[in-house]
């Protein structure tokens, strides 16, 4: 079984923090981040961690530093690169290519079921990528993004973007090869501490804040046929409307990665954010866990149901 540890983390844009950070453990012993007198609680997810955002201070870990494929959690990274791209337009349209359709039946993959001619808006398609996890909306994103002649070398090129995105952050033990976490390779891997960080970074933005925080949407959209398409998308994290002060963040699930979740929650004037990958038993009930630990609390939950026919993620 993995140990948990406590500890600090300082994020690593900030350089100079970093060294006055080492220069202080140094001199004298580190105060240790403690969100209740009680031990970490115990999770069965392989890879955890617990990150207080507003003291930038590590407050739980389990296998912290090991790298492990993350599924759909890539696509907290997907929805950074394009908020964070200069002189970007939320309300600008794209087109939706049959590609993307044809993408996600030959993968099997999570579906915004995006339609064919229909025009969305950037906006628009980081709901359709973030909360139902589309895989049509993410290509979307990529393709528009990205820069060369075709498809492929535009999406190939986005992913280079996500990854010199993290080389910036500094994060040593992430890298991508998608933009969606399909990876064809073992090349799509992160760390509970470094997604944390990304988790953190992208929280940041408040158009992202506002789009993981909502449990469901509806949007509309011109329609190739020149009439209005709507779409109604849920989100598929369910500690969303479940736990007192959840506001995101992200699910994830592949046959490699297993059950993933990164989760943020408010309480008063403190935020925190949570990772949990490759969790087979209890996702959501080890979050609970977590957060009540961190808060100092027991909270019942009563957890939110997605409707039948909504996919799961």
């Amino acid at each position: 079984m993995q140990k948990l540890r406590r500890g600090i983390m300082t994020r690593p844009w900030r350089t100079a923090a970093v060294a006055s950070t080492v220069a202080v453990a140094i001199a004298v012993p580190v105060a240790v981040a403690q969100a209740s007198p009680e031990p970490p609680p115990e999770v069965s997810a392989k890879g955890a961690y617990l990150l207080d955002t507003g003291s930038d201070k590590e407050l739980m870990a389990k296998a912290a530093d090991t790298r492990r494929p993350m599924a759909s959690t890539t696509k907290i990274m997907t929805a950074l690169v394009v908020l964070e791209t200069k002189g970007l337009n939320l309300n600008q349209q794209v087109t939706v290519k049959q590609e993307y359709r044809d993408y996600v039946a030959k993968a099997g993959a999570s579906t915004a079921d995006l339609q064919t001619g229909d025009k969305l808006t950037v906006n628009q398609l980081l709901y359709g990528m973030l909360l139902p996890s589309g895989a049509d909306a993410a290509m979307a994103l990529a393709d528009t993004f990205g820069t060369g002649a075709t498809t492929d070398e535009r999406t190939k090129s986005f992913v280079s973007k996500m990854n010199t995105k993290a080389q910036n952050l500094g994060l040593k033990n992430t890298k991508f090869d998608a933009f969606d976490g399909l990876a064809a390779g073992s090349d799509n891997y992160t760390t509970p501490s470094d997604l944390a960080r990304i988790a953190e970074r992208a929280m940041e933005n408040k158009t992202f804040d506002t789009v993981v925080g909502s449990e469901s949407t509806k949007q509309e959209a011109p329609a190739a046929n020149g009439r209005t398409r709507y779409y109604s998308w849920d989100n598929t994290n369910r500690l969303l409307g479940s736990y007192k002060g959840a506001i995101g963040v992200k699910t994830g699930t592949t046959t490699s990665a297993g059950p993933c979740l990164v989760f943020a929650a408010k309480r008063g004037d403190r935020t925190v954010v949570g990772v949990l990958l490759n969790d087979e038993k209890d996702r959501y009930p080890d979050a609970a866990k977590m957060l009540d630990w961190t808060f100092d609390t027991e909270t019942q939950v009563k957890w939110r149901q997605l409707p039948k026919d909504v996919q799961r993620d």
